[in-house]
C-alpha cells in the first residue's frame, strides 16, 4: 500500500492545479463565487449554480459545459433571482442527455420552495438534498456522486479548485464523490475491491483517503481522477 499512497500524494499533488479544470462543470459555480466574494452576487446564486451544474455533470465535459451555459443563459445568469420569480422554462425536451427542462424546472421549483424560508442548503444533509432539491426517493445506500461533488466544491477551500464557501462543514466530514472512473481507479490501485457503487464503496474509499489525508480525504479525488485520465491515454 505504501506505493499507492504515493502514487495518491503525487497525483493529487499534481492535478490539484485550475489548469485541469477549465473545462470541467465547477468552472459556474466558481464563477459565481468570485463575484460573491466581490459583494456581487448573493450565496443563494453559488448555491444554485452548483445544484445545476452538479445535476448535469455526466458525460462529456465539452458537452457538460454546453448545456450549463444553455441552463444559465436561461437564467439570465442570475440564477437566485430566476429562482425565486418562478416563471421556468418547463418543457419536455432534452436540457442534457436525458434530463429535460421539465425536469430543470422542477429543481428550481424546489429551490424557491426551499429559499421561501430558508438561507442556506450547508445546514442540509446529503440525503435531505437529495429529496427536498433533486426530488429522489431518500435512500441511505446511494453514493450521490453528484451531491458528494457540489459538497466538495462549497467546502473544500484550497484557493486553487473548490470554492471554500460554506464554513460550517469541515473537509474532513466529505465523502469522496464516486462515479465509474473514481469506481474503477480505486479497484485498480487496491483501494477497494467492491464492485458496487454505492455509499458503503464510497466510504471505503474515503476512509483509505483519510490515512494519506486525515483532514481533507477528498483532496485524492484529484488522485484518482487523474489516475482514471493516465489509464485511458494508455488504452489508446
Amino acid at each position: 500500500m505504501e506505493k499507492t499512497i504515493d502514487t495518491i500524494c503525487r497525483l493529487a499533488d499534481e492535478y490539484n492545479k485550475a489548469e485541469y479544470f477549465e473545462g470541467d462543470p465547477i468552472r459556474f459555480p466558481k464563477h459565481f463565487a468570485e463575484l460573491f466574494r466581490e459583494g456581487r452576487c448573493l450565496l443563494q446564486d453559488v448555491e444554485i449554480a452548483g445544484i445545476i451544474a452538479a445535476h448535469l455533470a455526466w458525460g462529456r465535459r465539452d458537452m457538460i459545459v454546453r448545456d450549463c451555459t444553455r441552463a444559465f443563459d436561461e437564467m439570465g445568469w442570475k440564477p437566485y433571482q430566476y429562482v425565486m420569480e418562478g416563471n421556468y422554462r418547463n418543457e419536455d425536451k432534452s436540457l442534457h442527455r436525458t434530463i429535460k427542462w421539465s425536469d430543470f424546472a422542477a429543481i428550481c421549483g424546489r429551490l424557491k420552495e426551499f429559499y421561501s424560508n430558508n438561507e442556506s442548503l450547508e445546514k442540509l444533509t446529503p440525503d435531505q438534498i437529495r429529496v427536498m432539491v433533486y426530488g429522489q426517493k431518500s435512500d441511505p445506500k446511494a453514493a450521490n456522486k453528484k451531491i458528494h461533488m457540489f459538497r466538495r466544491w462549497m467546502v473544500r477551500n484550497d484557493g486553487i479548485v473548490d470554492l471554500g464557501i460554506w464554513k460550517s462543514i469541515s473537509p474532513a466530514e466529505l465523502i469522496i464523490p464516486l462515479d465509474v472512473h473514481v469506481h474503477r481507479s480505486a479497484i485498480n490501485m487496491g483501494i477497494t475491491e467492491r464492485k458496487g457503487s454505492d455509499i458503503t464503496t464510497a466510504l471505503q474509499i474515503t476512509d483509505f483517503l483519510k490515512k494519506v489525508f486525515p483532514d481533507d480525504p477528498c483532496k485524492g479525488d484529484f488522485a484518482l481522477f487523474a489516475y482514471a485520465a493516465t489509464m485511458r491515454e494508455n488504452k489508446k
